[in-house]
């Protein structure tokens, strides 16, 4: 796999939820932190994801928000 996003963490995927259109993927990294993802339940699908499967998070976005009180 090649891809131009520098943000890639591997992971294995915990839970996965899934609804009439969309899922909603729990990703475990290796330092037990957690990323979690809203794809379309088409994509699960087809990238056959599964709990226990190794997967990669991909992260390449231009707005990175952060807030606090």
């Amino acid at each position: 796999m090649k891809i131009s996003a520098r943000n890639v963490l591997k992971g294995t995927v915990k839970s996965i939820v899934k609804g009439p259109v969309s899922s909603e993927v729990t990703v475990e990294l290796k330092g037990g932190e957690k990323v979690v993802s809203v794809i379309t339940k088409a994509s699960a699908d087809e990238l056959e994801l599964a709990e226990g499967k190794e997967v990669y998070v991909v992260i390449k976005s231009t707005n990175v928000m952060i807030a606090a009180d």
